[in-house]
C-alpha cells in the first residue's frame, strides 16, 4: 500500500519590509502583542500576521514565542532585533539611495525627519558591515539650495494639511517691497534647491507660485477653504519639464541643438511631446510647452550650442539677450 505523501510546505513569500519591522517593534517592545492587536496595527488580515510571524520565526530565525498567560508574542532573547541583513541587494540600492536624495532637502525643515525615518530603517544594516559601502558608494552632489525659516514651513505644512488659509508678505522677484498675500495652499513643490507653494491668491484672484525662501511673516488662520478638484500643479505646466513654472499660453518649441547641447537634450525627456529629428552637425528637437521663460533660461545654458528656430518670440528674446552680453565683452 502506497503512503499519501505529506504535502509539501509551500514557500511563503517574502513580506512587506515595512511590515515586519512593525511587528518587530511591537514584540521587541514587551507589549505581548498577539495576532488580532498585529493585525489592527498594520491594517492586514490575522491570516497575514500569522504567516509574517511564521516567515521571521522560520527564515529570519526570530526568537518569537506565544505566552498563554499574557496572551501574546514576546522574544525569547530580549535584545533580539530584526535586521536589515535579510533584505536584497535591490532592497539596500533604493534604502541607500534614498537617503543621498534626502540629503537635497539638508536645508529644509523635512530634512531631519527625513534623515531619522531613514536610519532607523538603516540602523541595522550598520551590524551587518555594509555602512560604509551604502554611505560612501552612493551619493546624490547637493546643490545650491535657499533656506527656509522653519516658522514659515509649518505654517504652510499646517495649512497644507487641514486646508487653512494663511497669509504672509512675499518679496516678489520684481517687487522692491514685501507684498501682503492671503492664500489657499495648494502643493508643495521642489526644483533645484528650492521649495515653492503653489496655491491660490485670493489679492490676485488665480493660482501662483511662491519661492518659501522669499516668503515672511506667515499666519495661519482659522478659514477653511475646498480643495478644489483640478488643483494639481501638473495639470498645468503643459506637459514639459523644464522645472517649476506655469505660464498661461502654450507654444510650439523648435530647438537646433549641437555638440554638447545636442547630448544633454537627446538623452532626456523634456515634454511630453517631444521629438527629435537629425540635422546637419546636430538634432532639431521639437516640443509644445507653456513654460516659456525656463525654456529661455534652457537654450540661454546651453550658449552657443544651441539655436532656437521658433516660436517669434524666443527667437526675439533670445536675439536681445546676446546683445546684452556683447555689450559688456
Amino acid at each position: 500500500m502506497i503512503k499519501n505523501k505529506k504535502p509539501a510546505r509551500q514557500s511563503i513569500t517574502k513580506p512587506g519590509l515595512h511590515r515586519l519591522y512593525k511587528i518587530d517593534k511591537e514584540i521587541a517592545s514587551g507589549s505581548f502583542p498577539n495576532t488580532d492587536d498585529l493585525a489592527d496595527i498594520c491594517e492586514k488580515s490575522v491570516s497575514t500576521i500569522s504567516r509574517d510571524i511564521e516567515f521571521m520565526r522560520d527564515q529570519l530565525y526570530a526568537p518569537i514565542e506565544y505566552d498563554a498567560f499574557n496572551r501574546g508574542y514576546y522574544y525569547t532573547k530580549k535584545t533580539f532585533r530584526l535586521s536589515a541583513g535579510f533584505t536584497t541587494a535591490e532592497d539596500l540600492l533604493a534604502l541607500s539611495m534614498a537617503k543621498s536624495i534626502f540629503s537635497l532637502y539638508k536645508k529644509t525643515p523635512l530634512f531631519e525627519a527625513s534623515k531619522n525615518l531613514l536610519e532607523s530603517i538603516l540602523t541595522p544594516i550598520a551590524s551587518e558591515g555594509n555602512k560604509d559601502w551604502l554611505e560612501d558608494r552612493i551619493m546624490v552632489p547637493q546643490v545650491a539650495s535657499a533656506k527656509i525659516d522653519k516658522t514659515v514651513w509649518d505654517n504652510i505644512v499646517s495649512g497644507l494639511k487641514q486646508n487653512r488659509i494663511i497669509t504672509f508678505y512675499y518679496l516678489g522677484t520684481w517687487d522692491d517691497e514685501e507684498q501682503f498675500r492671503k492664500v489657499h495652499p495648494y502643493q508643495l513643490l521642489f526644483d533645484s534647491g528650492v521649495w515653492y507653494l503653489y496655491g491660490y491668491s485670493e489679492e490676485r484672484k488665480a493660482t501662483r507660485i511662491f519661492s518659501i525662501s522669499r516668503i515672511s511673516k506667515t499666519r495661519l488662520t482659522n478659514e477653511v477653504f475646498s480643495l478644489p478638484k483640478n488643483f494639481n500643479y501638473n495639470e498645468f505646466s503643459g506637459d514639459s519639464y523644464f522645472g517649476v513654472f506655469i505660464g498661461h499660453e502654450k507654444m510650439q518649441f523648435s530647438i537646433d541643438c549641437y555638440q554638447e547641447a545636442e547630448i544633454y537634450a537627446s538623452e532626456r525627456q523634456w515634454a511630453a511631446d517631444q521629438k527629435i529629428t537629425k540635422i546637419e552637425d546636430g538634432i532639431k528637437m521639437e516640443f509644445s510647452s507653456t513654460q516659456f521663460e525656463k525654456v529661455l533660461k534652457w537654450v540661454l545654458s546651453c550658449g552657443s550650442y544651441s539655436v532656437p528656430r521658433s516660436p517669434k518670440k524666443l527667437i526675439t528674446r533670445w536675439k536681445w539677450h546676446i546683445k546684452e552680453l556683447n555689450k559688456n565683452l
